[in-house]
């Protein structure tokens, strides 16, 4: 990296430079040899390039042979008709059913596309009060999972093919000798249960089996340390933050905008209550929220903040007492902290019961007190932050748990383990040796979704079934209980947990799950279980249990079931300690290590799951691989740069990672991510490389430092890595792609966004003007609103049948995805201060411009102008000139270069949308703004004589948005939402300049600034 150059292009600047990378903010030769194409390197070639000319020898022949059509001969189809055609369904409309996709335990209410019985698509449930119809990339991805192939099919006996009947029988034989101990020798080890009927099973095994224990053990424990921090009705309890409500916050190493279920619902009233402070008039305008992020990592919640500071972890405790006034704010890392801290602290006194302070999921629990603590004291209790007990089953100190577990199996006292979900082999803590004391158990029975490293050190192997396959329930974070029903019948022999549990308890062995779920429900609205109080909607009760199961399965939860807010008690105790999340020993040597989940495959769960490892990571947009992030004058000192293997030494441990330097990271800091280095998993998530079997950071990670520790060594290997990041395929030239302005400036001169560029007047073309009768498609994207958490990218993914292309060909510029998320860096002053910068976000889809240049230069007519303002692709026209990509000054266009459609395996078949067709190779595509979806409302209109209602049409990427910055509708119609939006002074056009007139438009990103800090 040359840091020269970087810092000779900063001290030139005029304060407006906006870049994406080191790179390109360097602007050195070799980037730009790098970029001189219209495909980066290799892209137009073929997998073994030969050259221009060879590829150009291939192209011909291709065509030659393929008649110019450029097309691959389709697998032979065929139709079968219904016979009896069932009464319910409509052959090509889709049904949506109500469900859940649990995520680390906790239920994230979605509704599930159902084709002819196939699932193809999940969506959001409006109505569900944790989500209020949005989603993130995890939920979405859930459909691509459901259909993969790699999962654990039948049950293994020591690696052996057996059957259910097999194992119920040696597990009868077991229980059958531990009936007379009582159950002594028996462990249950599980991730976070929040489930009722699961709670009510365990239960009834302890009765049977008094001495049988349950450990709990999650790699990311679900705020372990905040739970600690409080009780609430005698049991730990969960702090449910209300952002509409605030208009000062203040982070402590929280990332509530990406991090977990709860950042659906949090990302919706974060923005909500931002757009409201834009765009309201008048005295009783809302006030526009302003926020304060303190944070040792970049987050997407830093991206959004007004205002960051960038501290080691192992100091954002000293920062909350700066705070709190509970001390001095001292020495810190960053120069710039005392004068953050004061005017954050001041800010907050200045709103009190109006502000809100958020303590990290991965600080120990004395920060959580302390944020506990300022809430209380501002008076913010009750009003944007509000206390309920834990919505987990049984909240115990997961790592506590797993203790007694490792000190019982290497005690010899384990004779029957099941594990039911977890893989402990892979993420226990390295200092414990769980591989080596599982090889202890006399007989040890995994429960998984795949074969992974902890089913293969087991004896029995049990399938299990996915959510989408089962009948369940669990509790959303705000304590709602979801009913889970299957969408489809087990593709494979998988059973749900509660099957699995049914087989220790003699009154439900053998029952189904849909019969175990039930009878709790029926029983809980007897009050026979449970102690729930269930009324409906209304707060009548329900007339009968038949009436409350059809509810519960039309709507998708069981009303009244959400957590009753109570005052809560601080827990000492928990303030000065916490063994779930402890606070790393001091060296005074070695840099600090960081760790965390990895933001597309999570711990590691998700490897296998193409669509998640091919999403460019947020800030980085790095694809398939893991990285060690530090900052840039740490990585001038150690001289290293991006791609560079670095060996990662921690206390006697060793991993290996590839560097990439992050701007605004922390200096003496490495942040590494866990879930890669996968040694049991599918064809997707196996590395590719001997190296990349080292990339387990999991090894470094030990009990008494989960979250971080200092006395790293990082030394350099000398050998490099190929990543393969999106961040620099494609550039705009700095023609301001991204306009921001604070909030003072708009209100005081709104028309400063649109001096910001340059708009054309409307008769500088030679296209003729088109008046549109019918409807007038458009869209919105809000860069205040949006978070850049990529879910728009996979629910388009999902619902217009797009490829995986893998990593070599993304590294070759070749990705395919219809809407990419750009992510912007800009230096606040013209000194290189790395962690002294605003990040923004910015979707980018087809732009649907009225004066398409893609249009003029196809020579086969394949891409139109449609009567209602599309640009419309004609596949089976398409011969692969690529001339309209070559065009577009966006770039949003993607080519079939190879046959990236995976044809073979028929488990995959079922996923696809129907009503999308799927593109084979040579030809081009790109984002319709689901016109399938148009299509669907055109269809009932014209069925009820009317036209499509405003919000009727909603694209998959604005359906799935968490913060609803996407907005979709007809331009002809000036009440409708798009229309208003667009009328706002800080809409723009991106390059408007060029005089395209894309009918996506951006509303420019609004800051609220400090003036005390500007």
């Amino acid at each position: 990296m040359d840091f020269s150059a970087i810092r000779s292009r900063l001290a030139g600047s005029d304060g407006r430079l906006y870049w994406r990378s080191l790179g390109e903010l360097a602007d050195t030769p070799a980037f730009r040899e790098y970029l001189h194409r219209e495909f980066p390197e290799q892209a137009s070639e073929w997998n073994d390039p030969k050259g221009r000319r060879e590829f150009l020898k291939l192209m011909s022949a291709s065509l030659a042979l393929a008649g110019v059509s450029a097309c691959t001969k389709q697998p032979a189809e065929k139709i079968v008709p219904y016979v009896r055609q069932p009464e319910e369904l409509v052959p090509g409309r889709p049904l949506f059913f109500a469900t859940a996709a649990p995520f680390g335990g906790i239920a994230v209410p979605v509704l599930v596309e159902s084709h002819e019985g196939h699932p193809t698509k999940v969506e959001g449930n409006p109505q569900h009060p944790a989500s209020l119809g949005g989603t993130d990339i995890f939920a979405q991805a859930a459909v691509l999972t459901l259909y993969d192939p790699d999962r654990l099919q039948t049950v293994l006996y020591r690696g052996e093919v057996r059957g259910w009947g097999d194992f119920l029988t040696a597990l009868k034989g077991m229980l059958g000798t531990q009936k007379a101990k009582q159950g002594a020798g028996i462990r249950f080890l599980t991730e976070t249960i929040t489930s009722p009927s699961v709670a009510e099973q365990i239960a009834l095994i302890q009765q049977a089996y008094p001495q049988a224990k349950w450990h709990q053990w999650d790699p990311i424990p679900r705020d372990a340390a905040r739970a600690a921090a409080t009780e609430s009705a005698g049991r730990p309890s969960d702090a449910i933050y209300h952002f509409d409500k605030a208009d000062v916050i203040v982070t402590l190493d929280a990332d509530f905008l990406g991090c977990g279920p709860a950042a659906i619902r949090y990302s919706r009233d974060f923005a909500d209550r931002r757009r409201a402070g834009v765009d309201a008039e008048g005295a009783d305008a809302a006030t526009m929220n302003r926020m304060y992020a303190i944070e040792s990592t970049p987050t997407l919640t830093g991206a959004k903040a007004d205002h960051r500071l960038a501290l080691r972890a192992s100091e954002i405790e000293a920062a909350a007492r700066a705070l709190s006034g509970s001390a001095p704010a001292g020495s810190f890392s960053n120069g710039s902290a005392p004068k953050f801290l004061a005017a954050a602290a001041k800010d907050l006194q200045a709103h009190r019961g109006r502000s809100l302070v958020v303590a990290g999921e991965y600080q120990p629990a004395p920060v959580h007190h302390l944020a506990n603590a300022l809430n209380e004291s501002l008076g913010n209790v009750g009003t944007t932050v509000t206390y309920a007990p834990t919505v987990e089953i049984n909240p115990t100190d997961r790592l506590s748990s797993l203790r007694d577990l490792v000190r019982a199996m290497d005690g010899g006292q384990v004779d029957l383990l099941v594990v039911l979900g977890a893989n402990p082999v892979f993420t226990a803590p390295s200092d414990l040796k769980f591989q080596e004391k599982l090889a202890k158990v006399g007989l040890a029975i995994s429960h998984s979704l795949y074969s992974d490293e902890t089913s293969t050190n087991c004896h029995w192997n049990l399938p299990e079934a996915h959510a989408f396959e089962s009948w369940s329930d669990a509790r959303a974070v705000d304590g709602t209980v979801t009913v889970i029903q299957p969408l489809i019948a087990p593709l494979y022999d998988g059973r749900t947990v509660q099957e699995v549990l049914a087989c220790f308890v003699d009154a439900q062995n053998g029952k189904s799950a849909h019969d175990l779920v039930k009878d709790y429900w029926t029983r809980a609205y007897a009050g026979k279980a449970g102690g729930w109080t269930i009324t409906d909607p209304t707060g009548q009760p329900f007339k009968s249990a038949d009436s409350l199961w059809k509810h519960v399965l039309h709507d998708g939860w069981v009303p009244g079931t959400a957590a009753n807010s109570q005052r809560p008690t601080p827990n000492a105790q928990g303030a000065q300690s916490s063994t779930s999340s402890p606070q790393a020993p001091t060296s005074s040597g070695g840099l600090e290590i960081i760790f965390r989940p990895d933001p597309t495959i999570w711990d590691g769960r998700f490897a296998n799951n193409g669509w998640l490892q091919e999403l460019p990571k947020p800030l980085t947009k790095i694809t398939w691989d893991p990285t060690a992030w530090i900052g840039m004058k740490t990585a001038e000192q150690y001289r290293l740069r991006d791609g560079d293997i670095v060996e990662l030494r921690y206390r006697g441990n060793v991993a290996k990672l590839p560097i990439a330097i992050m701007p605004g990271h922390p200096e003496a800091s490495v942040t590494v991510f866990m879930g890669y280095g996968r040694k049991v998993t599918g064809r997707v998530g196996t590395p590719a490389e001997d190296v990349a079997k080292d990339f387990d950071v999991y090894r470094l990670r030990t009990s008494d430092a989960l979250w971080f520790g200092s006395g790293l060594e990082i030394v350099k290997t000398g050998g490099t890595y190929v990543i393969a990041r999106t961040q620099e395929h494609h550039l705009m030239e700095n023609r301001n792609p991204v306009r921001i302005a604070s909030l003072d400036e708009y209100r005081k001169d709104p028309d400063v966004i649109a001096r910001m560029g340059e708009k054309p007047p409307k008769t500088l073309t030679m296209i003729p003007e088109w008046t549109y009768d019918s409807y007038k498609w458009g869209m919105s994207i809000d860069l205040t609103s949006c978070t850049g958490c990529g879910v728009c990218t996979i629910a388009c993914q999902s619902e217009n049948n797009i490829a995986v292309v893998g990593k070599d060909q993304v590294n070759r510029g070749r990705e395919m995805h219809w809407i990419r998320v750009d992510h912007y860096f800009k230096f606040k002053g013209n000194e290189e201060d790395a962690n002294d910068l605003e990040t923004y976000h910015q979707p980018v889809p087809c732009m649907q411009c009225e004066n398409a240049p893609c249009e003029l230069v196809c020579p086969v007519g394949a891409t139109t102008h449609s009567a209602e303002g599309l640009n419309d692709m004609v596949y089976n026209r398409c011969v692969g000139t690529r001339y309209c990509s070559n065009n577009c000054p966006y770039k949003v266009r993607r080519f079939n270069f190879l046959l990236y459609q995976d044809w073979e395996t028929p488990s995959l078949e079922p996923l696809r949308n129907p009503d999308v067709t799927v593109r084979s190779r040579g030809v081009m595509e790109k984002c319709t703004y689901c016109v399938q979806r148009i299509n669907y409302a055109r269809i009932d209109a014209k069925r009820h004589d009317r036209r499509i209602a405003d919000g009727e049409v909603v694209p998959a990427c604005a359906a799935a948005c968490p913060a609803d910055a996407i907005v979709f509708g007809d331009l002809n119609d000036p009440a409708s939402r798009v229309a208003k939006l667009k009328a706002l002074e800080r809409d723009y056009g991106l390059l408007e300049e060029l005089n395209t007139r894309p009918r996506t438009t951006y509303l420019a990103a609004i800051r609220n600034p400090n003036p005390e800090l500007a």
